[in-house]
């Protein structure tokens, strides 16, 4: 019952706490319902982008795979530092000089019209084939295996996971049809206070279990178990050999933290240049430590279970949980597994019913729209999203390698393409939209034979690598034939201040340091 009670609490005050913030606030109006009437301060975007981006499929799918690989998974983490400098020196400015709502917008621009549709259609296939069914999928493994829904109820596993899919798909369509990203931000903010709290606990109370009372010495004994475990730089045959990190890990982490609608949208609705800069460095900061609560308590169940559970790597997580909390903690840790299932899935389906009513609907079907129509279209996109990933997310089960390392396989379908697009418009005036629109297929159709169909034995993010030089190759080659005939100039638009953020590039330096120092410390274990 404590548990319970503890759980029904704490989603009881994110969800209060949201709607009393948001009682005044104007809903009606594109900026006020897509962007949060560009009113987030770096605070609540660094929270909002953690939460975003950090959920089940993190908390399930990498502990599991630290696990069984160890701490080689941490260059996910890490990496992403570097893409947000990237982020807040180089492309958000420009993001917000435009006024973007999103970043199709940015491709309409540079390329034409039809390359900003197409790219949109892309992008709205993307969250509904990929990210949505996972993360509804590992938030329901991990709050059934807590609750224990199954055996409640008394009916098989599989539909305790489907009853538990639909309960949270459809509260987090809640927040994001009837709040828009204000309300996702302010309860990712909250959320994410308590992600850190209940994530470090399961580690320390666990380390502080294997020391008796003392973590360090908890720690010393899971290192001195397996020390190899703790090794950052993974070999050519592992799940994530350190040689990818210099080939499309480069180019995945700059277009998820740079160019992913999904992240990038609580930049566009920083109230200046400042905020965004701020919020961006900040999640730069949180990247470093969160591998304490999404790699290392897979490594200390490897100290508990050894390799026994090397067939079912995605429970290790939830049966670590059970064993190291205490019942009265269980509730509240559930209620911050649900907040984190919640934010990554109602922040995906605000920025696909942005993209779909800015970059789709209001282009092609109804270009006098007005701004309450267009919140409603919004709205109704967001609803639809919901009830597809519903269905589609107990397909998702029994991932050969785990479901982070699924998520990423089929991540590169879209990113690496869109990717290739964007940087080739930010960092060259000869590529033309003919161009762009020739590597966007081209590279679609090679990355799904060499890792879906062909199995070609190289590993999918060098794939990554060899599928980006081939689409900038494609993009030059067919722009000889077909040239750039447009002004591609970018227009100011003048919506926000555009000072930058005084400390930025002090701490931007502080971060590359951090981050190599990682790997030259850890290297060598």
């Amino acid at each position: 019952m404590t548990t319970v009670l503890s759980f029904l609490a704490f989603t009881g005050f994110v969800a209060g706490y949201s709607w009393y913030k948001l009682r005044n606030e104007n809903l009606n109006s594109q900026d006020g319902f897509f962007l949060g009437g560009r009113s987030l301060t770096g605070v609540v975007i660094a929270g909002s982008m953690l939460l975003t981006n950090i959920s089940t499929e993190h908390l399930i799918g990498m502990n599991g795979s630290s696990y069984k690989n160890g701490f080689i998974i941490i260059a996910w983490e890490v990496t992403s530092a570097l893409a947000l400098i990237a982020a807040a020196i180089y492309f958000v400015p420009k993001y917000l000089r435009m006024g973007l709502t999103t970043i199709p917008q940015y491709l309409e621009s540079r390329f034409d019209s039809a390359t900003r549709s197409i790219i949109a259609m892309f992008l709205v296939i993307s969250f509904v084939v990929t990210l949505l069914p996972i993360v509804l999928y590992t938030g329901a493994l991990n709050l059934e295996s807590l609750f224990s829904v199954s055996e409640v109820l008394g009916i098989s596993q599989s539909e305790g996971i489907w009853l538990t899919v639909v309960i949270v798909g459809v509260i987090g369509s809640i927040y994001a049809v009837f709040g828009g990203l204000k309300a996702v931000a302010i309860s990712d903010t909250i959320n994410g206070v308590g992600l850190l709290i209940g994530g470090l606990l399961v580690p320390i109370l666990a380390l502080a279990s294997i020391g008796d009372g003392n973590p360090i010495t908890g720690l010393t004994m899971v290192f001195e178990h397996a020390p190899q475990k703790f090794n950052v730089v993974g070999a050519k045959d592992s799940v994530l050999p350190f040689g990818v990190l210099f080939t499309g890990m480069i180019i995945n982490q700059l277009y998820f933290w740079s160019m992913n609608q999904t992240i990038i949208q609580r930049a566009l609705g920083a109230k200046n240049l400042v905020e965004a800069q701020k919020g961006l460095l900040y999640t730069g900061v949180l990247k470093i430590f969160v591998p304490i609560i999404i790699v290392l308590p897979g490594v200390i169940g490897f100290y508990y279970y050894g390799d026994t559970m090397f067939d079912n790597q995605d429970m290790i997580y939830p049966t670590l949980v059970k064993k190291v909390l205490p019942l009265s903690f269980i509730g509240f840790f559930a209620a911050v597994v649900m907040g984190a299932v919640l934010s990554t899935f109602n922040s995906v389906l605000n920025s696909a019913a942005t993209i779909f009513s800015v970059d789709v609907w209001k282009r092609h079907i109804n270009k006098n729209i007005s701004d309450k129509s267009l919140v409603r279209v919004g709205k109704t996109t967001s609803a639809i999203l919901a009830v597809t990933a519903i269905v589609t997310a107990p397909f998702v089960a029994n991932a050969p390698e785990g479901l982070y390392q699924l998520l990423q396989q089929l991540n590169g379908i879209f990113f690496i393409p869109i990717a290739s697009i964007m940087l080739a418009g930010f960092f060259t005036k000869t590529v033309s939209a003919a161009g762009a629109k020739a590597a966007l297929f081209v590279g679609l159709t090679f990355y799904i034979l060499t890792t879906f169909i062909l199995q070609v034995d190289i590993h999918f993010v060098h794939i990554w690598g060899i599928e980006f030089l081939l689409n900038i190759a494609v993009m030059f080659g067919v722009s000889k034939f077909y040239p750039v005939t447009k002004d591609i100039s970018m227009k100011s638009m003048d919506v926000l201040d555009l000072t930058e953020w005084k400390y930025a590039k002090l701490v931007s330096i502080i971060l590359v340091i951090v981050t190599i120092l990682i790997y030259i410390l850890l290297g060598n274990v």
